[in-house]
């Protein structure tokens, strides 16, 4: 099947998933967290032959921009779906599960180019831990944008609303840390696994990757600390969640931008 029929009706799946979900953090309908889960997984199922079909044709170490977008954002879905069963984590689809359905539509509009070679289970591990760090820690930065939203309208006495809709606020700062905890053991582990497993990991286009990585580990690994020991909590770790996402996003996505959409490069 062609990859654009599946890219739209997994758009249309986790639209309506978001939809229903952003509807429910505005108060306009009731909370229906089955059905936004359903919608999702049905995305899923659309989403992930598509993945499937690129990882084939790009098995490299470094697959191209769209590739990767597509492949990252299906982990993040799935991730998504399986936190939020013990997790009150489900909100943030108002953000993934559109991004995810976009990441389809780029990956039909805007090919990566091919790359020859697999992997060796060293590589893939590298590969997977650096797929799922991301993950987790994106799904950490939607937390962190709506535990902002909720921290700033208490602070402001607004209590209707979104406020009404989303769990306490210690309980959604606890599950915060609780994601980059497990954000932070997968990008070490990943940090771990490239130094190991990956030859010249300043060479061929990865030093960026590598410096940022580390960056990113160094920001979320300062939280942490402060957070145990000086008691880091509320916009403070808002914003270095958010600064800490971003360095990573950069490390992700900033030279495959560069190289093959801005220089035309692969």
């Amino acid at each position: 099947m062609q990859a654009l029929p599946l890219a739209i009706m997994a758009l249309i799946l986790y639209l309506g998933a978001a939809s229903w979900q952003g509807l429910t953090l505005l108060r306009r309908v009731p909370q229906r967290p089955a059905l936004v889960r359903v919608l999702g997984l049905l995305g899923l199922l659309f989403h992930l032959p598509v993945a499937f079909k690129l990882i084939d044709q790009n098995p490299g170490l470094m697959p191209g921009l769209s590739t990767s977008a597509v492949v990252l954002t299906a982990i993040m879905v799935i991730l998504l779906l399986g936190v939020s069963l013990a997790k009150p984590v489900l909100s943030v689809a108002v953000a993934l599960f559109p991004v995810s359905g976009l990441a389809l539509l780029l990956a039909v509009g805007l090919p990566s180019p091919e790359r020859a070679g697999g992997m060796t289970p060293g590589i893939a591990l590298h590969a997977m831990s650096s797929a799922l760090a991301f993950g987790v820690l994106f799904i950490a930065a939607c937390q962190a944008v709506l535990l902002g939203l909720q921290n700033q309208a208490l602070r402001h006495h607004h209590t209707r609303g979104v406020v009404q809709v989303l769990p306490p606020l210690t309980t959604m700062e606890r599950v915060l840390f609780e994601l980059i905890w497990a954000g932070m053991a997968l990008l070490t582990l990943s940090i771990v696994s490239g130094f190991i497993f990956v030859e010249s990991m300043f060479a061929q286009h990865l030093a960026h990757k590598t410096i940022l990585s580390l960056a990113a580990w160094v920001i979320f690994a300062i939280l942490l600390v402060s957070h145990h020991v000086l008691g880091w909590r509320g916009m403070r770790a808002v914003r270095w969640t958010l600064g800490g996402c971003v360095v990573l996003l950069l490390a992700y996505f900033g030279s495959k931008f560069v190289l093959e959409v801005v220089l035309n490069r692969a």
